[in-house]
């Protein structure tokens, strides 16, 4: 079950060192945690050159701190990113002093978890996100990718709404057989059967390019 009183935290950028390392917040104490550790007001969707400091004021790093508000954001929560060096170290030391100021570590996937249940995205998309960061090269990360900007969805929807158009038709023949109705026949219902699933038939593997056959 998704808590989403619980404001969490987590380090969002990949393990290892690296120029630049991300921890990010998503709840609704985001923002006050990040004032407590920068000591500055954060206006949406502007980033600011901030101080992360330690309780007991010492610098943890310098960085940038970036919010976004709810619902227009990654999570539909408000949100906001410590962008810091990517020392691993560093960003374990902001970590666990977002968590001192009230935010718990989140669990894998739990971000993406909250944006599917904020209907910022729906299943497919969400898995995607998790089939994009693996993918292991450029046609998996195309298919992903396409995945996430929702081709697939739409063609799942599509599908749907042709079977449920064509169910009702069979019902009412069924039901009403007696009755002067204008329905499909039996041609027409294996015609229209057939066209939902010609585009099927054709689609590739999980991992393959899905361009053609996604498009409705």
């Amino acid at each position: 079950m998704v808590d989403d009183t619980d404001t969490i935290a987590a380090i969002a950028t990949g393990a290892g060192a690296a120029g630049v390392g991300i921890v990010r917040l998503s709840g609704p104490d985001s923002t006050r945690i990040a004032h407590a550790l920068t000591g500055i007001e954060l206006p949406v969707r502007r980033a600011l050159h901030a101080c992360f400091r330690a309780a007991d004021g010492t610098a943890i790093d310098d960085g940038v701190v970036l919010r976004f508000a709810a619902p227009a954001s990654f999570t539909g929560e408000d949100v906001v990113e410590l962008q810091a060096h990517g020392s691993p170290v560093l960003l374990r030391q902001l970590l666990a002093r977002c968590r001192e100021l009230g935010a718990r570590m989140a669990r894998p996937g739990e971000f993406s978890e909250r944006a599917f249940h904020n209907g910022k995205l729906d299943l497919a998309q969400a898995e995607a996100i998790a089939d994009l960061v693996a993918a292991g090269d450029e046609q998996a990360a195309r298919a992903a990718r396409r995945s996430l900007d929702g081709v697939f969805s739409r063609r799942v929807d599509a599908i749907a709404a042709a079977m449920l158009a064509l169910r009702v038709q069979v019902e009412a023949a069924i039901d009403f057989a007696d009755e002067p109705l204008d329905t499909l026949g039996t041609d027409e219902a294996g015609a229209a059967i057939e066209a939902i699933w010609r585009p099927c038939s054709s689609m590739p593997s999980a991992d393959g390019d899905c361009a053609t056959a996604c498009t409705p």
